[in-house]
């Protein structure tokens, strides 16, 4: 095991908007509280809620989107625990199985739950088929949740039709983890920005450190995070991806990260979308 983030990130020399929203992040442990599951497939050192609140200090970040790491599995606690720290201030994405009962999700709900992820990722222990992600958007809907969803760039056209039938928003992670180095152009891009037509569909332009083919200050990811927050202004929302799971590049700068934004949105009125009024109405922060 290894630390999968920086523990020293740069300032960043951007100063962000008063209210700014890391929209997605994860917790890992400790583990002497949080436990991994025996058949977990990726077993991370500690990323611990301190830490995570120590980095959103120095990066001027005010609130946050907490998502439940596939290394805890269904065992949403280390959420929970994060949230009830910054109550009102910090949401929580849960992994759940999509037979979740109702008592389940309304007692979830109270702890500051918003959201059910699931993974469509070769590396990851897939929950559930598409179907049955829709059809527990029913049971979501009902408390106001969303879903957000984590798929391989090959599966765009696989999952999308299905996906627009969900009852409740669908959230994209990490730009469908398209390859940047392909260009604006490829069929996969193309298969996106038409899914991102429907106004279900949100997206985070995260993951600029996993799309690149060209490594930091990652121009070629930018370019494309750029192009969505252009095109779909009202429905984009951003993220450190902190601690950076499962990275297969150089671990990122998350104050590199930052200043990064500066690229995607580049005007005070985008960068206020992106990091302030779109995540207060999507996510209903309290504080």
């Amino acid at each position: 095991m290894s630390l999968t983030y920086n523990p020293t990130p740069t300032r960043p020399n951007l100063w962000l908007p008063a209210g700014a929203c890391d929209a997605h992040f994860h917790i890992f442990g400790p583990q002497s509280r949080f436990p991994y599951p025996d058949d977990v497939r990726f077993r991370p050192d500690d990323a611990p809620k301190e830490t995570m609140f120590a980095l959103h200090k120095r990066l001027g970040i005010a609130r946050g989107v907490i998502v439940q790491s596939g290394c805890h599995g269904f065992d949403n606690r280390v959420v929970a625990d994060a949230m009830a720290d910054r109550p009102g201030s910090y949401k929580g994405v849960a992994l759940l199985p999509p037979d979740v009962d109702m008592a389940t999700l309304r007692a979830m709900d109270a702890q500051g739950f918003c959201g059910a992820r699931f993974n469509f990722m070769p590396h990851l222990a897939q929950a559930a088929s598409p179907q049955q992600v829709v059809a527990l958007g029913a049971r979501l809907a009902e408390i106001g949740w969303h879903l957000q969803v984590h798929f391989a760039a090959s599966l765009i056209d696989d999952l999308i039709p299905v996906l627009r039938e969900s009852p409740v928003p669908v959230v994209i992670d990490h730009m469908g983890r398209i390859d940047a180095g392909l260009g604006l152009d490829q069929p996969a891009y193309r298969s996106l920005l038409a899914a991102m037509e429907d106004e279900k569909f949100w997206m985070k332009v995260s993951g600029s450190d996993r799309s690149t083919r060209t490594g930091p200050p990652y121009a070629d990811a930018a370019m494309m995070a750029r192009d969505l927050v252009a095109r779909f202004p009202d429905r984009v929302v951003w993220g450190t991806d902190w601690p950076h799971p499962n990275h297969q590049g150089p671990i990122p700068d998350d104050g590199a990260l930052v200043d990064l934004i500066a690229e995607i949105a580049p005007d005070a009125a985008s960068m206020d979308r992106l990091l302030v009024s779109n995540p207060q109405r999507f996510y209903r922060f309290t504080v």
